[in-house]
């Protein structure tokens, strides 16, 4: 069972998304701002990391690259999770150190592909 950390501020977005990960198998923690976020790819140790960007506290892109620049935790694979969804904003996530992007509302099987392939790399 793989452990996601699932970093998002939207309750009703969180529940849902983390219901239907649990479902099919995954172990779903969650942080709430990215500043959490952060603190929970360490001490959680994540397989991956589902990323929202419009974040308090600390917004995704910045916490996307405090965690891609720590080495306890540079090689957990990070996926942006947002609205936004012009060709910009891709490449500003994975500037930021996103390994892939998907945008909001989630297509859960979309999803779980992105998750699969970052997973067995």
């Amino acid at each position: 069972m793989s452990k996601v950390l699932l970093v998002e501020d939207n309750e009703m977005n969180r529940d849902m998304l983390s219901r239907r990960l649990t479902k099919k198998g995954f172990n779903v923690v969650m942080a709430v701002n990215g500043q959490i976020g952060v603190d929970m790819s360490i001490t959680e140790s994540p397989e991956i990391i589902l990323m929202d960007m419009s974040l308090p506290v600390m917004d995704g892109w910045t916490a996307a690259s405090h965690i891609k620049a720590n080495d306890v935790t540079k090689d957990i694979p990070i996926i942006a999770l947002t609205a936004h969804a012009m060709s910009e904003d891709r490449e500003k996530a994975i500037a930021a150190g996103c390994d892939e992007y998907d945008t909001k509302p989630i297509d859960l099987k979309r999803l779980l592909g992105i998750m699969d392939r970052l997973l067995n790399k």
